[in-house]
């Protein structure tokens, strides 16, 4: 979705400034001269950076404890050895083995979503941040489960009889990610809220 076009005399930096979709806006260049699109090497070298702690961690909590091993570090907080079979919240874990590739096809499918948007949206910094820090985390979960059949877990957060659902470094990747996505598109609306 493009914004409307605007009169020649505009600054064309207001076309992008509240929607993502439309691109990047041109970068400042001189008259006549073709605007030059920052790189997209950074956002996808932070989100491989996501994917390499991701399994590494997971291998090493795989192999250093037994599973439903805990270590206790803190009052509200353990290492333990978890697998997930299903999504969020262990939604459909106990399936019968058909989500390991539903949860697989969705991950791939937005990861090929969030590199589009990636490439189309470059120049725009929290957006990208975000998409990069989603798609990093979305990959690191899509490996566990071809390579696993579920995802490995080892982080829990506790407070006497309530555990919040273990998770691991894709997932605090993913949250992350998702909460930059909602504050961008807030201080988004504010800046188009000043400017009408």
């Amino acid at each position: 979705m493009s914004a409307p076009g605007r009169p020649k005399g505009e600054d064309r930096s207001a076309q992008h400034a509240g929607n993502p979709m439309s691109g990047p806006a041109p970068t400042g260049q001189a008259d006549g001269a073709p605007a030059r699109r920052p790189a997209l090497w950074p956002w996808l070298a932070l989100a491989l950076a996501i994917i390499l702690v991701d399994q590494w961690t997971k291998v090493y909590f795989d192999s250093a404890l037994q599973y439903g091993e805990r270590i206790n570090l803190l009052p509200i907080f353990d290492f333990t050895l978890l697998y997930n079979r299903g999504a969020a919240f262990s939604f459909l874990s106990t399936a019968g083995g058909w989500q390991r590739w539903l949860f697989t096809a969705l991950g791939v499918g937005a990861a090929v979503f969030i590199l589009w948007l990636l490439h189309r949206n470059r120049g725009q910094f929290r957006f990208c941040l975000a998409l990069s820090m989603i798609l990093g985390g979305a990959l690191g979960n899509v490996i566990d489960r071809t390579q696993h059949g579920h995802v490995i877990d080892f982080l829990l957060f506790y407070w006497r009889d309530w555990y919040y659902p273990a998770f691991n470094v894709a997932d605090i990747g993913i949250v992350c990610g998702a909460i930059l996505l909602v504050l961008d598109e807030i201080l988004r609306a504010r800046s188009a809220q000043k400017k009408g």
